[in-house]
C-alpha cells in the first residue's frame, strides 16, 4: 500500500509562489559565512576592485548575511533571465548597451517581486522578519546562489546554469526562519573551455575566476566616475554601458532560453542607442529618460562621456559639430571627453574650437583640451 502524498512544505510552497511571480530560478541557502568570502577579501587586498571603494568599506559586512538582517537563518535566492537576441548590427554612430540594461531597471523589478514574496511568506508564517535585496545590500549573491543550487561560478566570474545560461539577474530574500536548504551546486561545467578569457578585448582576466576591474569595460563605463584615462578609453570598443563579450562567447548561452519578463524587454532607444543623439539631447530631458532604467547608474555625465569616447575612437567626423557644442557643457567630464574625441578625429574645425576652449575653468577639462590640441598638432 502506497503512502499518502505529503502536503507541500512551506519551502516548496514558497518556491512555487516565487515561480508564479515570474522568477526563473529559486533556491534556498543557509545564512552562514559564504565559502567564497576569503577569495573576495584576497581580491580586495590585490586592489582589483579599482575605484569601487564601497566594496572595501563593506567588506566585513559581506562576511555574514546577519549584517544584512539580524537573526537571518535562510537566504532565498532568485534569478530572472534577461537574455534577448542582439539587435541589428550597429550603425556608424551607434553604441552597445549591456543586455540587462536595455529594458526596465532590474533592481526595482526584482526588489518589488521579492517584497511581494516576503508578504506572502508572512501571511503563511506570521511573525517572520525578512529583507529583500537586489544589489542593494552587502551580500555575496553569486556565492549564495551557488549554495542554493542555482549554478556554478564560471571562469568569467558569472553564475552559470546549464539550462538558463548566465544572462540572469539575481536577488535575495533573507528571513529569520529556517527553511529547507537546497544542496550546493558542486560541479563546475566549464571544463577546459577558456573562450570567455580569450575573448576579453582588454585582458581583464589574468586567469580563470580572476577578474581585474581595473581593466574591465563594464567598470569603466558604469562604475567609474570622472574622466577615463587614455588606455581604458581607447579600449571601450562599441560599449556605451557595460559589456557582454565574456557571456556572448560562453557555450552555455547558445541554447539558453530568452527572457520572458515583459518589464525587461529591450526598449528601442536603449538597444543600440544613437550616440550623437545622446550628445545632442536636452540635459533635463535626457536625465529624465534614464529614470526606471539601470543606465541611471552612470547618470548623464557618464553616458555622454562614454558616447564621446566611442565616437572619437571611431574618428566619426559627423560627430564633430555636436562634440564642439559639448565643449560648452555644464559638466567638466563631458567637456573633457568631447575634447579627447575631437583630438582624435582631428579637423581644422575641431582644432579651432579646442583653441577657443583652452582656458576652461576646470583643471581636468583644461588639461584634456590641451592634450587634444597636442594630438591634432602632432610632433613638431
Amino acid at each position: 500500500m502506497s503512502e499518502p502524498d505529503r502536503p507541500p512544505s512551506l519551502t516548496d510552497r514558497l518556491k512555487a509562489e516565487a515561480r508564479r511571480l515570474g522568477f526563473d530560478l529559486v533556491g534556498v541557502a543557509p545564512a552562514v559565512v559564504p565559502p567564497g568570502y576569503g577569495r573576495f577579501v584576497e581580491w580586495l587586498e590585490q586592489g582589483r576592485e579599482a575605484g569601487m571603494g564601497y566594496l572595501r568599506r563593506q567588506a566585513e559586512a559581506r562576511g555574514n548575511p546577519r549584517h544584512v538582517l539580524e537573526g537571518a537563518r535562510s537566504v532565498v535566492v532568485v534569478g530572472m533571465i534577461y537574455g534577448r537576441p542582439d539587435p541589428s548590427p550597429l550603425g556608424p554612430t551607434q553604441g552597445r548597451v549591456a543586455r540587462y540594461a536595455r529594458g526596465g531597471d532590474y533592481h526595482e523589478i526584482l526588489w518589488r517581486r521579492l517584497e511581494t514574496l516576503l508578504a506572502w511568506l508572512q501571511a503563511e508564517h506570521p511573525g517572520v522578519v525578512g529583507r529583500a535585496v537586489c544589489d542593494t545590500a552587502p551580500l555575496l549573491e553569486r556565492d549564495f546562489a551557488r549554495m542554493a543550487g542555482l549554478g556554478w561560478i564560471g571562469k568569467n566570474t558569472c553564475l552559470i546554469d546549464r539550462k538558463a545560461g548566465s544572462f540572469t539577474v539575481l536577488g535575495s530574500l533573507l528571513v529569520d526562519v529556517e527553511l529547507a536548504c537546497d544542496s550546493p551546486h558542486q560541479a563546475n561545467h566549464c571544463g577546459t573551455c577558456t573562450r570567455c578569457l580569450e575573448a576579453c578585448p582588454t585582458d581583464a582576466f589574468d586567469g580563470p575566476y580572476r577578474l581585474d576591474a581595473r581593466k574591465c569595460i563594464s567598470y569603466w563605463t558604469i562604475e567609474h566616475k570622472g574622466p577615463i584615462p587614455d588606455g581604458p578609453a581607447e579600449g571601450l570598443g562599441d560599449w556605451a554601458f557595460g559589456c557582454d563579450i565574456c557571456q556572448d562567447v560562453c557555450p552555455w548561452n547558445r541554447k539558453a532560453p530568452p527572457g520572458r519578463e515583459p518589464a525587461l524587454e529591450p526598449r528601442p532607444e536603449w538597444a543600440n542607442p544613437d550616440l550623437i543623439g545622446w550628445l545632442s539631447s536636452e540635459p533635463l530631458a535626457f536625465a529624465r529618460s534614464l529614470k526606471g532604467t539601470a543606465l541611471s547608474r552612470s547618470k548623464r555625465a557618464g553616458l555622454l562621456r562614454n558616447a564621446a569616447l566611442i565616437l572619437g575612437n571611431r574618428r566619426v567626423r559627423e560627430a564633430v559639430p555636436v562634440l564642439i557644442d559639448r565643449l560648452g557643457d555644464a559638466d567638466p567630464v563631458v567637456r573633457g571627453a568631447s575634447a579627447w574625441a575631437l583630438g582624435r578625429i582631428g579637423s581644422e574645425e575641431a582644432s579651432e574650437a579646442l583653441r577657443e576652449a583652452r582656458d576652461d575653468p576646470d583643471p581636468a577639462a583644461r588639461e584634456a583640451i590641451g592634450r587634444a590640441i597636442g594630438v591634432i598638432d602632432g610632433p613638431r
